[in-house]
């Protein structure tokens, strides 16, 4: 059979026969079904033709030496140049996801890119695999560059990515930083640079102020359209939308919405609290920290888990029956500890056992006042959540709670100290009506992380001290079964 018709053959062949991703010269070009392909040219000196969105290559094929279930292996020509080079066809166990291709695609041409554009510094490794042991996240392309001795970690978010990703990017950046620091041994490494998609910078570019100046951090976005790196200003490009909630417009709506509420309030004194949440003109009804009701435009609604039901004579059983689920299912010593009701939104439940009890995180702490959400809340606001307090001598103090293990809760607390830094200078505490009859100081804000004690992190400690010195930060670990009553276990 000539040589034309069995590579056809093989290729029809292997690729009925499932997923299979393209190398050539041992590097990835593209998953086989991503591709359109065609023989043609003389039957005894075939050229093989492959062409998708980002790959375009012809190549002439001089022989098959190996064709199995797994491999297809061509060995094949580039035209100017003499020695064969390999092209192969590997199965996959599974189809890749887009993400997925779309992750390595990007890794491929961040490797071109920096090729291009530092041509004094050498790539000298590219990967964007997950490595679980160091706590790097496999969403981001990362690597090192060499000039001479000196050498620079490089973190790069792809574009398939969501917002979020690049959000959190800073956090692996610093941990792949420390990373190969440790492991450098033939130089120093001097810097980082991290490279995001188009307008996706601001993200983090704000957080770089609570980083130890003497990190230098480039920041760049990468132009997918003309293939360039541009490189951003950080102070230009800081994204800085949140604003300051008045205390007084808080205080305001919770008396608006208190005759309203006081029946339900008096169900259970003890256990439910309330929210005002100025940004909607609402005030919610937490019971331990569970949200279960809400005052909106002179009504009152209820229900669990987002459910709206507005209360009236006849749906007043239904609440009722509500309250007595909570009251059995979210109690301290409940026996069922794997109901939902027990289980959802630990967060919160935790940061009600904080602020009705804050001196004992630290004596130091005044209990008349201590802030939940000061800043209205935004599409980028999740996962952590915060408490703003101040010491009986006027220091503003910062209390971010976890009830599990969060890596990113050192760099999200920085993120909350920067803002109140910020507001802190401005005087806008006073003129908003929080703390009334206190001299705040100047000192920079205390910052206390607050979680169970063996449920911090393992990268908690190498991410803080990539921090500013002005942040003051104080480990405090609560005992597991903090649900039955706050209990300091560990302080650093």
């Amino acid at each position: 059979m000539p040589l034309g018709a069995e590579l056809e053959r093989c290729l029809r062949a292997f690729a009925a026969a499932g997923p299979a991703e393209v190398r050539e010269g041992g590097a990835r070009l593209a998953t086989l079904d991503g591709l359109s392909w065609e023989v043609r040219g003389a039957p005894g000196e075939p050229l093989l033709h492959l062409w998708s969105e980002h790959c375009n290559l012809t190549r002439r094929v001089l022989a098959i030496p190996e064709n199995s279930r797994e491999r297809l292996v061509f060995s094949v020509q580039r035209f100017g140049r003499a020695k064969p080079e390999r092209l192969e066809f590997l199965r996959l166990d599974f189809a890749l996801s887009p993400r997925v291709l779309g992750r390595e695609e990007f890794c491929e041409r961040l490797a071109r890119l920096l090729a291009q554009q530092f041509p004094d510094e050498k790539v000298e490794s590219l990967t964007i695999a997950a490595d679980l042991e160091h706590s790097l996240s496999g969403k981001y392309a990362r690597g090192i560059l060499r000039r001479g001795s000196a050498h620079r970690a490089v973190l790069g978010v792809p574009d398939v990515e969501s917002p979020g990703s690049a959000e959190e990017a800073l956090t692996f950046a610093l941990l792949w930083l420390d990373r190969v620091r440790q492991s450098n041994r033939r130089g120093s490494v001097e810097s980082l640079r991290l490279i995001f998609p188009r307008e996706a910078a601001g993200a983090v570019a704000h957080r770089l102020a609570a980083l130890d100046p003497r990190l230098p951090v480039e920041l760049y976005e990468h132009d997918a359209g003309r293939e360039t790196l541009e490189k951003v200003d950080p102070q230009q490009a800081a994204n800085l939308h949140f604003w300051l909630v008045p205390a007084r417009e808080a205080e305001s709506l919770v008396a608006q919405a208190r005759p309203a509420l006081e029946a339900l309030l008096a169900k259970a004194p003890a256990a439910i609290t309330v929210h005002p949440a100025p940004e909607t003109r609402e005030v919610l009804l937490r019971f331990r920290g569970l949200a279960f009701a809400r005052w909106a435009d002179g009504r009152v609604y209820f229900g669990a888990d987002g459910a709206r039901t507005e209360l009236t004579p006849a749906t007043r059983p239904v609440l009722d029956k509500l309250l007595r689920d909570l009251e059995l299912y979210r109690h301290p010593l409940a026996s069922e500890t794997r109901h939902a009701l027990y289980r959802a939104h630990a967060e919160r439940w935790l940061e009600a056992q904080v602020a009705a009890d804050i001196a004992r995180v630290d004596p130091a702490l005044d209990p008349r006042f201590v802030y939940a959400q000061v800043f209205a809340a935004t599409a980028t606001d999740r996962g952590v959540l915060d408490l703003l307090g101040v010491t009986r001598t006027g220091r503003l103090a910062i209390l971010e709670l976890k009830a599990g293990e969060h890596i990113h809760l050192p760099l999200q607390a920085a993120d909350y100290w920067l803002r109140v830094r910020r507001h802190q200078l401005q005087g806008d505490f006073a003129r908003y009506g929080y703390f009334p009859g206190i001299e705040l100081q100047q000192a920079p804000p205390l910052v206390y992380l607050l979680a169970p004690a063996i449920r911090f992190h393992p990268s908690t400690d190498t991410l803080l001290r990539f921090l500013s010195p002005e942040i003051e930060v104080h480990r405090v670990g609560v005992a597991e079964n903090w649900r039955r009553g706050l209990r300091i276990v560990m302080r650093q």
